[in-house]
């Protein structure tokens, strides 16, 4: 999963990261960011594990909040995993 360059230092289950690559892929796409962008990427990865680290590890909630956060109209992220 793309994030896992991000996640030194943390310690998740695998579930967990399962869930925050699948929010960190779906974040991108829905705001547009291509792999090209890495500054960006890195960007939404960063916010994932900091939701994460506090306690969030809900796809649906992570989703929304980082793309609420990034100014994205468009809450209801379309890949998903059961609540």
């Amino acid at each position: 999963m793309p994030i896992k360059p991000y996640l030194e230092g943390g310690v998740f289950e695998p579930e967990d990261v399962q869930v925050m690559g699948m929010a960190f892929e779906e974040v991108c796409r829905v705001l547009g960011i291509g792999t090209a962008a890495a500054r960006e990427r890195e960007a939404v990865a960063v916010r994932i594990i900091e939701l994460a680290r506090r306690g969030e590890r809900n796809y649906y909630r992570l989703v929304e909040r980082v793309i609420k956060e990034a100014g994205g109209d468009r809450v209801q992220p379309l890949l998903g995993l059961p609540s």
